[in-house]
């Protein structure tokens, strides 16, 4: 099935949102090139789950963002949430990371899944700059067009009023903070990314989770649960 199928078909208010850059010429371009990936390489996630991110958080329920590289690279593991992978898939080393600074920063135990969808469901945005990888090889499909149309989404976001938290890790992430106006409204916080290479420059101990409940509650906003992926069992494909 063709890419276009899946565009405008989040079945959310992305939808309406996002359908002026669906119908753009970097789009198109990057849907020729898409289509021609797939059939000829392997590229993750699968084509339904490109946009989860969008489907599982829908705009109005956005409360915080957080932003990585693009998807893993390695088989049954990139299934469209920055930074998650189903029940059952070994977790990823920049997870892992990610899990020990929620125990240093919150006294959270590690959780044993890698599924984060029970973030997503409360308004966490899981979105990658790059949406799709070729297997194997990172920032594959950097500079093909997925950086203008996350541009776009992280321009929306920050323009609101809605006071929301922009959670950027890596240097691919920290190139959407001139999108992000409304800085007396947001919370924007940047580390390095929580990969192994760059993990002991500054991510551990930035207290980004901490820091995000403590300007939820400051602005009257439910705080976010990070450890209801210890409670409970997802499965999305």
């Amino acid at each position: 099935m063709s890419i276009k199928n899946y565009t405008g078909n989040i079945n959310n208010k992305w939808d309406e949102i996002l359908q002026g850059e669906f119908e753009k010429e970097y789009f198109i371009k990057l849907n020729d090139f898409l289509e021609t990936e797939y059939k000829n390489k392997i590229i993750y996630p699968e084509k339904e789950n490109i946009f989860n991110a969008l489907k599982f958080t829908p705009p109005d329920n956005v409360k915080v963002v957080i932003l990585g590289q693009d998807p893993y690279i390695n088989q049954g593991e990139a299934h469209g949430l920055a930074f998650s992978v189903n029940d059952g898939i070994k977790i990823p080393p920049s997870l892992r990371n990610i899990y020990k600074e929620l125990n240093i920063d919150i006294e959270m135990n590690i959780p044993q899944t890698g599924n984060l969808i029970s973030w997503a469901k409360q308004g966490v945005l899981l979105l990658n700059t790059v949406l799709t990888v070729e297997s194997g090889k990172s920032n594959s499909h950097i500079k093909k067009g997925w950086e203008i149309f996350t541009d776009y989404i992280i321009k929306y976001l920050g323009e609101r009023e809605t006071p929301t938290v922009f959670i950027l890790w890596g240097k691919n992430a920290h190139s959407k903070e001139k999108f992000i106006t409304q800085t007396t409204k947001h919370l924007l916080l940047k580390s390095p990314h929580p990969s192994p290479l760059s993990v002991f420059n500054g991510f551990f101990g930035c207290k980004h989770f901490s820091q995000t409940n403590k300007f939820l509650h400051e602005n009257g906003l439910e705080i976010i649960d990070w450890d209801s992926v210890n409670k409970q069992e997802n499965k999305i494909k």
